[in-house]
């Protein structure tokens, strides 16, 4: 029985560490999400379970009789912990298979948690009401009503923790939450098969619930060293990364321990040596203890110091090869994304380029601890780091670590840019090249076929001012005409796409706009269509040429006509923004897919059945040569509509 005794007691100790070493560890981390809430409340259940289980045993360590309202105390919050230890596994284990296995609770286990929770309240009403565990009370109902369901409780709790816990082991993919989920799983088992068997060996009638026995409390510590073990060596919910706080913790449990035992040496030597010298002999001992402490934990701080430096090179690596893609924005996309996972930070933002009045990253929940980092070149800040905690305070590895990320960024960028440009210069010039071969072609096919195309049409006309021509050869011949006169149109728009337009002249985009959309507004009436022109009282000019930029607008209005054969609304509107001038022109058509906006401006891309698909190209390319950007939303409003914008230098006012 001493052996089974002193079991229990260390037992009780190592537990009450553990979780209270996992309860300062989520407190510190402070995310602010409800998988984290729960994890602390069954932590917290658990601890007091350890908690109130040690106390006990120390009061009857230090007292023949203990004081009672002490011991209703520790008896209390065993008893609460436990009551509701139930509902907060499955609760927790749900909510974890819900934010990290992205799957939704099931109605019956979303109508189980909160009965399970009725359940729990309901046995700690009856054991408020039955504050006072005397043996007279044995045989009342309620006290045997909660005897009951405490029995079942210590069979239903491991067997609900193994349920859940495989649940989450067949849908997990990360090895190392699976690992973790498969201690779990074993834990609640053994468990579950020590309080079968301790069940049938008592009965339920004379179950006590206290703290079970000494296995079961031995088993119940391997969920939490468990937690602790991947939270600190396989970066388990990124508990990992806050190094300073687990220094602290590891310091101040060994400092706990040191004291119990100084404690409870000078206990077991009272009755020959002072409690006060034994306890100034056992510290001023701790003198002796700190160089071999050192040479323990020297090397294991240089060892990680290592791993971590090795770990933000692989990053730096990582994050150049992402330069080398030549997409700047996808290159800070990615550096963030890896920077917060690789430091277990809440968010993380690089800003390029730099602003000083920009807000600062946000601390979530106003808990944590920010840090913001110049991006330097030529002694000029260019743009800034910006890292954000959830709780913890940034360690001095971690601000190195990010120093030297914020002193490699800035070569990352340029690297990034001078591919991004070498790359749009092989494009332009690819582009070029092919637009130069297409002139060719069109030049050809245009002298190799207008002319002949004149001639049958000029033949064809002459035959058709015949009075005596048959009915049906006259429609014949008219019904080649217009067919020669789209073949031309054709023609001619194959040769304004080849052709660069002519530029540098100063244009009134205000008068050319309103001109341009009064040509289509007899044609917009025939189709139903409402033209609606919107424009500065102001003229506004754009560096551009005429004939150029009427081509884009006649292009983009009459495709905004076009897209609403049951009629509706185009509206043009011009906007003076600072330097630039705005054109945009809207419709309410169907709009646009995703699919298409990727390639509409590419030639000879077109979704019309006698397309051919260079108008937008004409657009495009035509913008493009005035120094100007063209861009296309859709849907604009309830999931209906199409908006091009085109953004064109503005010309200084003669004033």
């Amino acid at each position: 029985m001493a052996l089974f005794f002193y079991v229990r007691l260390i037992a009780l100790t190592a537990g009450t560490l553990v979780y209270l070493f996992l309860l300062a560890l989520i407190l510190g981390h402070r995310r602010p999400r409800n998988f984290e809430r729960l994890l602390f409340f069954l932590v917290l259940a658990l601890f007091a379970i350890y908690a109130g289980g040690l106390l006990e045993m120390n009061l009857s360590i230090e007292y023949s009789s203990p004081p009672e309202i002490t011991q209703r105390f520790a008896t209390s919050v065993a008893t609460i912990g436990f009551l509701f230890l139930i509902p907060l596994v499955v609760h927790a284990l749900a909510q974890y298979m819900e934010v990290f296995q992205q799957a939704r609770a099931n109605r019956p286990l979303a109508v189980l948690v909160p009965l399970l929770y009725a359940w729990a309240f309901c046995q700690a009403t009856i054991f408020v009401a039955l504050f006072d565990f005397q043996p007279r009370n044995i045989g009342s109902g309620l006290l045997r009503i909660l005897n009951l369901g405490l029995s079942i409780d210590f069979v239903l709790c491991p067997c609900a923790a193994a349920i859940m816990g495989w649940v989450v082991l067949r849908r997990e993919r990360n090895p190392d939450a699976k690992s973790l989920a498969k201690w779990i799983v074993e834990a609640s088992l053994l468990l579950l098969a020590v309080a079968i068997a301790d069940l049938v060996r008592v009965g339920p009638t004379d179950f006590t619930y206290e703290v079970p026995d000494a296995l079961a409390l031995v088993i119940g510590i391997m969920p939490g060293a468990a937690i602790i073990y991947y939270a600190l060596k396989r970066n388990f919910l990124e508990y990992g990364a806050q190094r300073n706080l687990v220094y602290a913790l590891s310091a101040t449990v060994l400092a706990l321990l040191y004291l119990a035992l100084v404690h409870r040496v000078s206990g077991w030597l009272a009755p020959v040596f002072p409690t006060e010298a034994t306890a100034s002999v056992l510290l001023f001992v701790l003198i002796f203890l700190f160089e071999p402490l050192e040479r323990v934990i020297g090397p294991a701080l240089h060892r990680h110091f290592s791993e971590r430096m090795s770990g933000v090179q692989r990053l730096s690596i990582e994050i150049q090869d992402a330069a080398r893609q030549g997409n700047v924005a996808e290159l800070i996309a990615f550096a963030e994304r890896r920077i917060r996972e690789e430091f277990g930070s809440a968010a993380v933002r690089i800003s390029v380029p730099h602003d000083a009045a920009a807000k600062a990253l946000e601390i979530p929940g106003g808990l944590g601890h920010a840090a913001r980092l110049p991006l330097m070149k030529n002694n000029r800040q260019i743009g800034s780091l910006e890292a954000v905690t959830t709780g913890a305070y940034i360690t001095g590895e971690t601000s190195a670590a990010l120093e030297f990320l914020a002193e490699q960024l800035p070569a990352m960028l340029d690297l990034c840019r001078l591919i991004e440009d070498k790359l749009g210069l092989e494009r332009e010039l690819a582009d070029r090249e092919r637009l130069a071969l297409l002139g060719q072609m069109a030049a050809s096919v245009s002298h190799n076929l207008r002319n002949p195309l004149s001639s049958m049409k000029t033949i064809l006309q002459v035959q058709l001012e015949k009075p005596d021509l048959p009915f049906d050869i006259r429609h014949d011949c008219a019904l080649v005409v217009s067919e020669i006169d789209r073949m031309s149109s054709k023609l001619t728009q194959l040769l304004k796409f080849a052709k660069p337009s002519v530029n540098g002249q100063r244009v009134g985009a205000v008068g050319l706009a309103r001109q341009t959309a009064a040509l289509f507004g007899r044609d917009a009436e025939r189709r139903n269509v409402r033209l609606e022109f919107d424009c500065p009282s102001r003229e506004i000019s754009v560096t551009a040429g005429e004939e150029a930029l009427n081509e884009v607008l006649s292009n983009l209005i009459v495709n905004a006509i076009e897209a609403q054969p049951n009629g509706g609304r185009v509206r043009v509107r011009l906007v003076g923004e600072g330097d630039w001038l705005e054109i945009r022109i809207e419709d309410d058509g169907p709009g646009i897919s995703q699919e298409i906006r990727a390639r509409m401006f590419q030639p000879f891309f077109t979704t019309k059945a006698t397309g051919t698909g260079l108008g937008l190209s004409i657009v495009f390319r035509r913008v493009a040569e005035m120094g100007g950007e063209v861009s296309c939303e859709s849907p604009v409003r309830d999931g209906r509509g199409t908006r091009f914008v085109l953004r064109l230098p503005r010309v200084a006012s003669a004033e």
